[in-house]
């Protein structure tokens, strides 16, 4: 009797081991988003230099439309509860005329080597940087960073030179960096898809193979507003290649019973549903802090996910237009309290160089259609229905949490979809565009979420 027990009870346990499913990745997507049909010859994969140009012409289109610009008057003491304020957009608008330069900007966009290749039809362009000198015995880490909306590569730029060469900037070179930034298809110097559907597995895709175009078969990536979804769907397609993944936005699109309790309860029994004191700061009264935030922040990504071309023409034509559509969201998205302020926040916070930086490299690549119809095309088919929100994520995973991003995932919610979570901190200050925001504060928690899988070599034990 005992043996037939032990037969019966191996074979369950043989049958389990047999028939337990191996880790499900996401597929690869090979597409073609050129124009017209797929060429039956092979795709050029040379990388060629890029630099930021600008002409006469197109700066006197500029001035020209900045000098007939028409703005409506504000509401009294609106500040920027309707938005940008138009008082404020008039001085932005006199020092974009009078004083800022453009050509002065475009020296620094060049000084960090830019590249372009043409992978699935279209022309890529990224930043790739290197470190200047590396310590005896090292070799470069390489480091993917992927931006968002209204965002682009420009947002690494004060960050970079603290990964590439930390040591210069009180930082600990146990770990240095290799550096690649693409722009998103459709964003900036990117060239747009030409057909419909590109989606973030899409970029995703592309982007995994500018890696390995690149030579790079072992990486890590980082990335927050697209970026997190991005290199998130990187680290389904290419697990094994992806060392590490690194974010400073966790969303969560699927939830569960679990979940809608935790927002009910949580609040009252936090440790019965993981939650941290800082978690239930963030998140309550969760009527106040989620649902009427997201309702109240969430009109734009409304339209984009609908009917994007709309407004993306208005914007594509008016700099004006589009300056305020951009403003205002690095201000609210940095501080929501800077509503309450005239200028909306944004001297507080950031450079207005480096605010129209941004905002000229959407008007002279004339992307912001392109970059608004991301949005549809990963939203139209609704939220928790595409293969890659059904997967868990198993690289290792290193969260730095902001204070001030619209909204907060707490671990307890982000490990349900990050399954290696080696890294959660709360950072003591920042918003949503942390890599220009706070690059101390990102850089430092970058190199201390790395030297945590190097040292654990934790890739390894996916």
């Amino acid at each position: 009797m005992l043996l037939e027990v032990f037969l019966v009870l191996g074979t369950v346990i043989i049958y389990f081991l047999l028939s337990k499913k191996k880790e499900e990745t996401l597929p690869f997507k090979e597409g073609w988003w050129g124009r017209g049909q797929k060429p039956d010859t092979e795709e050029d994969t040379t990388i060629w230099p890029f630099k930021v140009e600008t002409t006469e012409e197109e700066l006197s289109d500029l001035f020209r439309r900045l000098d007939q610009a028409r703005f409506t008057e504000p509401l009294e003491n609106s500040c920027f509860h309707y938005g940008t304020n138009s008082a404020y957009l008039r001085k932005v608008v006199s020092y974009w005329k009078n004083q800022f330069n453009w050509k002065k900007q475009v020296e620094v966009l060049n000084k960090y080597p830019q590249f372009k290749t043409k992978i699935q039809g279209i022309d890529i362009h990224f930043v790739h940087v290197k470190p200047p000198h590396l310590p005896e015995g090292q070799s470069a880490k390489p480091l993917l960073m992927v931006h968002g909306w209204p965002g682009s590569f420009y947002e690494f730029y004060k960050i970079i030179p603290l990964l590439t060469d930390p040591a210069s900037h009180g930082l600990s070179d146990e770990h240095v960096f290799e550096v690649i930034c693409p722009s998103i298809p459709g964003y900036g110097f990117s060239e747009a898809p030409h057909k419909k559907d590109f989606n973030s597995v899409s970029a995703a895709s592309i982007f995994y193979e500018l890696m390995l175009r690149l030579g790079f078969k072992e990486f890590y990536a980082q990335g927050g507003d697209w970026g997190w979804l991005i290199c998130t769907n990187l680290a389904q397609i290419a697990p094994n290649h992806m060392k590490g993944l690194h974010l400073n936005l966790a969303s969560v699109t699927k939830m569960g019973f679990i979940h809608l309790l935790s927002i009910l309860l949580g609040r009252y029994l936090p440790g019965l549903f993981g939650f941290q004191d800082e978690d239930v700061r963030r998140m309550f009264p969760f009527l106040k802090k989620g649902l009427y935030r997201i309702l109240l922040e969430s009109g734009y990504a409304h339209i984009q996910a609908t009917k994007p071309d709309t407004v993306g023409c208005g914007l594509n034509d008016s700099p004006v237009g589009l300056a305020a559509y951009i403003l205002e969201k690095f201000s609210t998205w940095t501080d929501l309290e800077f509503c309450n302020l005239e200028d909306g926040g944004l001297g507080r916070k950031f450079d207005l160089d480096d605010l129209l930086t941004n905002i000229m490299i959407y008007w002279v690549s004339g992307s912001i259609v392109s970059s608004m119809r991301f949005y549809k095309e990963n939203l139209q088919k609704g939220i928790g229905t595409q293969k890659h929100e059904r997967l868990t994520v198993q690289v290792p995973t290193g969260i730095a949490s902001f204070p001030n991003e619209v909204m907060h995932t707490p671990q307890a919610w982000a490990q349900k979809k990050y399954t290696n979570i080696v890294s959660f901190h709360f950072m003591p200050r920042g918003g949503h565009f942390a890599a220009l925001e706070e690059p101390e504060l990102l850089a430092e928690d970058i190199l201390q979420f790395v030297g945590k899988v190097e040292k654990e070599q934790l890739w390894r034990k996916k």
